[in-house]
């Protein structure tokens, strides 16, 4: 602060003479300017450095610790992605999760994603709630947008083909006393597929959104990332690693410092 103050009027001194020394004031005003990001973005780190949970790991779900590890199957853990928050693992069960119903309820696309919302129940508690603000999940019935990028060496734009599925996520903090670090996801899911294809794809976006944030080298596995004319069901390699997923680190379901 002592420095803060000593630069400040050295700044000020400088506006005095501004008609005389204008080169000399525009030099100051730009140096200002850089210190004055820097401390700002130093602060800014810090405080987000110190206001998040600590890394801490949560009991594993009763229905994950009744899972038996098959060995010989293996797991693709490696290749799940930690995130600056840590594994994306639920706390608190059963998480509950909101159908863009719009076409009613006999509509394939809704039994598609109810059949793989059933599917992964058994592992994980999932219910269906009438409110998108009840969710932790929210599934919209819709194609994911185009994503254009920029090549870093033709620095050409690349614009993705169209994709039937994208899951997405974002954090918050819950209104409880003291508040938690949470997480919601939203999964934009292509209605334009037969059922068959509706099914695997939900199965593959909602294994995303229970923790698994990442993909496996194998065909068989529901986190595999092509389509498959035969989707999978839920293998005991996408278990094995779902498992393992949860018995690792993270800010998210922790009470805020």
């Amino acid at each position: 602060m002592l420095a803060s103050f000593f630069f400040l009027s050295w700044f000020s001194r400088g506006v005095k003479h501004y008609k005389r020394h204008w080169l000399k004031y525009w030099g100051r005003l730009v140096l200002f300017g850089v210190v004055l990001v820097l401390c700002l973005g130093g602060l800014r780190g810090v405080y987000g450095a110190t206001s998040l949970p600590s890394l801490q790991v949560h009991p594993l779900p009763p229905t994950l610790r009744e899972w038996t590890d098959q060995e010989n199957a293996g797991d693709y853990f490696a290749q799940v992605e930690e995130t600056p928050v840590g594994y994306l693992v639920w706390s608190e069960f059963p998480v509950t999760v909101y159908l863009d119903r719009r076409e009613g309820e006999d509509d394939l696309w809704v039994k598609a994603v109810r059949k793989a919302i059933a599917a992964w129940n058994v592992y994980l508690p999932l219910v269906e709630v009438e409110q998108p603000e009840d969710a932790d999940i929210i599934w919209v019935r819709s194609r994911p947008p185009l994503r254009a990028t920029v090549n870093r060496e033709t620095r050409e734009l690349d614009i993705a083909g169209a994709r039937n599925a994208e899951t997405s996520y974002k954090l918050y903090l819950t209104e409880t006393k003291p508040p938690q670090l949470s997480h919601r996801f939203k999964i934009l899911l292509s209605p334009h597929q037969s059922y068959h294809h509706t099914l695997g794809t939900a199965r593959h976006e909602l294994g995303h959104a229970l923790g698994i944030w990442g993909h496996s080298d194998n065909p068989q596995d529901v986190l595999y990332p092509s389509q498959v004319s035969d989707p999978p069901p839920i293998s005991p390699r996408d278990l094995n690693t779902l498992k393992k997923v949860y018995q690792q680190p993270t800010k998210l379901g922790w009470e805020m410092p």
